[in-house]
């Protein structure tokens, strides 16, 4: 309802007043008669209206058309008592049910509450306040301490911690210092940042996460269109059957004309179909809503459905399983008193080094490196360094490097890359350096089987042994490696034919947009800010918490069976008073206080779906 709630309360008491006034002065005389009209004109001229409305414009049947005929109906065999009942507790059901619709959309609201109003801007050497629409990328910003972030961009100046919770839902406050990069719609907690800004306010964050969310709102689900349908084609039928009811005994029968115009009334007023054109689409709205607060960016309706039914999930490695970054982890000196040499000569034979390999070693070691002692430096592509440090001649990378000097090296079979070292001939030991798994990898597919999902397949352009390893660490059986982007899109549909299911990829939104798009879900892991993940992405997880892929799946499934709750429970109890009615064994107030409480019960139910933890 568009009203103001004031003038709903003051719509609601007048009413009732002059209702109870008609039926406190004796029934049937011209003082109650007027008593009651104004009191069903009070409350009901909107739905009238409407039914007036939706006539000049050829849309006949529905619930405004019933509860018009419905309650004139009454009044035309003078129970005028029951007629403005009906319209009274219609009236009332529909006000309790928009509260409950409306407070919920603001409790998403206030959860993507995101936006500022004004960002104070470096113009001339002093800072304005302008509007965030006119700061153009490359500006600078300052943000004071409990203001929001207005748009993306690079710390400059300045350390604080900022609450992320609205954009991730991780309540972790995340420490930014100079050279972090920032999102908009963060709040920063402590201390003013400079920042310089990469987006314009129309591409940034903020801006594209409401606009996802007022899309996915918009869209409907098959579930949804089924019930616009169903109502299209059972509200007709119904209006048919009232008729019927009346015409059938009287005519044929010598039934009471009176007898069987209350109850075709009361078979109208049941059949009112408002429990499944309120609580279907308030249903996935609240499941929208409650992924928005755990972190979750659903496109719409659709994709949300279809989470709850994907039997395959195929992963990208780098970045989505691993951490996408280079670590050690592991150390083999050849003789134990050789570690802090090893370290030494690794970290002097990598210092010139930019490769992500070179520096995860020299940050390793904690040691003073001495620039003098470095000679003769030289990269020998695709196998190593060739250096003499501090007068030995030093050897750093792969195994050919140092067998084609004639270096015995023991056999290796552990996974990664490995870094072996030798100075002066004598081999010292190896690195083994890889890109770490997740922490969070091994809970995702414990929940996932939890689930009942067993089917997992990686895809990723790593070699096969790196990508057996990660496999066979969280249990997936099917792996493909060596793979190029477009190689990727062809294994997507291969598994996909080989499935009659629907098959979800989950990447890191950068250079899996491919395929991504080629699934028929695509889920984005770690890429809020990027246009890859929020364009080429169904669902974007907006941090790289992986086990929020199955609280997005509780979330679907748990929204799916409140969905089907409503309908089965809403047609179940129409039909049983509908049959009742069309015998004679309920009355029309019976009748409209079962489809005003169904309605109350599936919004309420509906409601379960925000308010749940998951």
């Amino acid at each position: 309802m568009k009203k103001s709630v004031d003038y709903q309360v003051i719509k609601f008491i007048l009413s009732g007043i002059l209702f109870l006034g008609g039926l406190l002065v004796s029934s049937h005389t011209a003082l109650s008669f007027v008593l009651l009209l104004l009191s069903y004109l009070i409350v009901g001229y909107d739905v009238i209206w409407k039914a007036l409305k939706n006539i000049i414009h050829g849309e006949l049947f529905d619930e405004s058309f019933l509860m018009t005929i419905a309650t004139m109906g009454a009044f035309a065999i003078q129970e005028f008592a029951e007629g403005v009942a009906v319209m009274f507790f219609f009236q009332l059901g529909e006000y309790i049910s928009d509260k409950a619709v409306e407070n919920s959309k603001k409790q998403v609201s206030s959860l993507l509450d995101l936006r500022s109003d004004t960002v104070w801007m470096k113009v001339d050497n002093e800072y304005q306040k302008v509007d965030p629409e006119h700061v153009s990328i490359g500006s600078i910003i300052m943000v004071h301490a409990g203001e929001r972030i207005p748009l993306d961009g690079i710390v400059v100046d300045g350390s604080s911690t900022l609450d992320t919770s609205s954009l991730t839902g991780e309540s972790m406050p995340c420490f930014v210092e100079k050279g972090s990069r920032v999102l908009s719609g963060s709040i920063n907690q402590n201390g003013s940042l400079l920042i310089e800004t990469t987006t314009t306010y129309q591409n940034s964050t903020v801006s594209k996460i409401l606009s996802l969310i007022q899309d996915a709102t918009s869209k409907k689900t098959k579930t949804e269109k089924f019930i616009t349908q169903f109502s299209k084609v059972y509200t007709p039928i119904v209006v048919l059957l009232a008729v019927l009811f009346v015409v059938v005994p009287v005519a044929f029968f010598q039934g009471d004309f009176s007898t069987w115009l209350y109850r075709a009334l009361v078979f109208l007023v049941i059949s009112c179909p408002c429990a499944l054109v309120i609580s279907i689409p308030l249903g996935f709205f609240c499941g929208i809503g409650a992924c928005s607060k755990n972190g979750i960016l659903v496109k719409g309706s659709n994709e949300l459905e279809r989470l709850g039914k994907i039997k395959t999930f195929v992963f990208d490695k780098t970045g989505t399983l691993t951490k996408g970054n280079f670590a050690i982890v592991e150390i083999h000196p050849y003789q134990e008193e050789d570690q802090n040499l090893l370290l030494e000569m690794a970290a002097y034979g990598e210092y010139y080094s930019l490769h992500p390999v070179g520096m995860v070693i020299k940050e390793l070691y904690d040691g003073k490196i001495s620039e003098k002692k470095i000679k003769n430096y030289k990269e020998v592509a695709g196998y190593g360094v060739r250096v003499t440090v501090a007068g030995k001649n030093v050897l750093l990378g792969k195994r050919e490097l140092l067998l084609d000097e004639g270096i015995d090296i023991p056999a290796c079979s552990t996974v990664g890359t490995v870094i072996h070292v030798s100075a002066d001939g004598k081999y010292l030991g190896h690195f083994v350096i890889a890109d770490e798994l997740k922490e969070d990898s091994y809970a995702l597919f414990q929940q996932l089987r939890t689930l009942g999902i067993t089917n997992f397949i990686v895809l990723s352009g790593d070699n096969e042994s790196i990508v057996s390893d990660v496999s066979t660490k969280l249990g997936i059986t099917s792996f493909y490696a060596n793979l190029l982007p477009q190689d990727k899109v062809e294994k997507m549909e291969q598994i996909q034919r080989q499935g009659n299911h629907d098959v979800a990829f989950v990447g890191d939104g950068m250079n899996d947009a491919p395929v991504l798009l080629s699934s028929d879900l695509g889920i984005s892991m770690g890429g809020i800010g990027t246009d890859a993940a929020i364009e080429a992405s169904d669902i974007v997880l907006m941090d790289d918490h992986l086990e929020k892929i199955a609280t997005g799946i509780r979330i679907s499934r748990k929204t799916h069976r409140i969905v089907y709750q409503n309908i089965v429970f809403a047609i179940a109890v129409k039909v049983i008073i509908l049959i009742l009615g069309a015998f004679g064994f309920t009355s029309i107030w019976a009748a409209v206080f079962s489809d005003v409480g169904v309605t109350i019960l599936a919004v309420l139910n509906a409601l379960r779906i925000f308010y749940h933890r998951y």
